[in-house]
């Protein structure tokens, strides 16, 4: 457990606040080239969401796309209007869980062991996506995995800003000929989309419904196991009810405006942490960051982004994802073992969302003794 320090590591705070770019990055980028989004919407939505969780939770709280609702974009070419429903149906139904107390319910009911699975199998998965990403540019990619590894714990030259350093310049070495984003400052303002009736179905369908259960058991349970993990006392505002009020009330308000479907995440609060944040400036530094890129670059912006390679982002996953798994580590008993290694492969090969109800299963028969292992 860490005690917050008076004295703030600025280079530390800063290579924090970018060591979860890999999973904001891929996500975003593809919704705003694939799918149309307007950019000035979605950066100022993070942005704002952003420096709000530093202040309210007072750590590198973690603001993160929706993964599944992601998917659902790119795979279904869902509209804006579309995501706006979703955002709206899914912010409604995580205040109902937090004000009714239903998800401090599902909280106390939940075994250790299925929210150290759920942990260990996302950590993998964000680590295996991160080698699948240095792949498809090996002589970036596996150059700056190593480069990382000496400098994982250090204050001088933190590993998150020699990734993205050491990425942009290999980029521009091996791609001479790539030229530089042409940027146009201005004052961008986030668009009113307000859904149509029609666009609630698919919204709810394809985006809200699967997303649900991910963000309970990424965004909620496995977030407050973490962050006490990581930043013990100081993690006191976080917990599940309140990160179901502040998520959901996130996407109430930035859905009609055209925001993107926000979440907070186990694995980028891992990450925040890992690359050297360690207090609330890391969110403020990040938060601020999207902010002025939204409002005063627009679509320009993407740009910038777009000179961080992919390869070097999959580093940046590489090593939150490990770290995300490793802090599951307060095993018990052996059949508290097998649950944990039951749900990380069930997380793995098919979804955190069924790893959570089958490990849930699996947890309370060992428990009544229905099954012996």
């Amino acid at each position: 457990m860490e005690k917050e320090k008076k004295r703030i590591n600025f280079l530390g705070e800063l290579s924090g606040s970018i060591g979860d770019l890999g999973t904001f990055l891929p996500y975003i980028l593809g919704a705003i080239s694939v799918a149309g989004f307007n950019p000035a919407s979605i950066f100022t939505g993070f942005g704002l969401f952003y420096i709000f969780s530093g202040w309210f939770y007072n750590i590198p709280m973690a603001v993160q796309p929706m993964k599944a609702a992601s998917a659902a974009v790119l795979l279904h070419n869902l509209t804006p209007g579309e995501v706006a429903a979703a955002g709206l149906i899914t912010g409604a139904a995580l205040l109902l869980l937090a004000l009714t107390g239903l998800i401090e319910y599902i909280g106390r009911i939940t075994p250790r062991a299925v929210i150290s699975g759920i942990q260990v199998g996302l950590g993998l998965s964000l680590a295996v996506l991160g080698v699948k990403m240095i792949v498809t540019e090996p002589l970036i990619g596996w150059p700056i995995l190593l480069l990382m590894l000496p400098l994982l714990k250090s204050r001088r030259f933190p590993a998150a800003i020699a990734a993205v350093l050491a990425g942009i310049a290999l980029n521009f070495l091996l791609h001479p000929g790539q030229p530089l984003p042409a940027i146009s400052p201005g004052i961008y303002l986030p668009q009113i989309s307000l859904p149509a009736a029609a666009d609630f179905n698919r919204g709810f369908f394809l985006a809200a419904l699967p997303q649900l259960p991910l963000t309970l058991a990424n965004a909620v349970l496995v977030t407050t196991a973490i962050s006490r993990e990581l930043f013990g006392e100081r993690a006191a505002r976080v917990n599940n009810r309140n990160l179901c009020l502040t998520m959901g009330a996130a996407n109430l308000i930035a859905a009609p405006f055209g925001g993107y479907m926000m979440c907070h995440g186990s694995g980028g609060v891992a990450a925040h942490h890992r690359f050297g944040g360690r207090t609330k400036y890391t969110a403020y530094i990040i938060g601020a960051f999207l902010l002025a890129i939204g409002l005063f670059l627009g679509k320009d912006g993407t740009g910038i982004f777009t000179l961080i390679p992919e390869a070097a982002l999959g580093c940046l996953l590489f090593y939150s994802g490990i770290d995300l798994a490793a802090a599951a580590k307060h095993i018990g008993e052996r059949s508290e073992f097998f649950v944990i290694l039951a749900v990380a492969a069930l997380s793995l090969a098919l979804n955190p969302a069924v790893a959570f109800i089958a490990g849930f299963i699996l947890a309370k028969g060992l428990e009544k003794k229905w099954i012996k292992i």
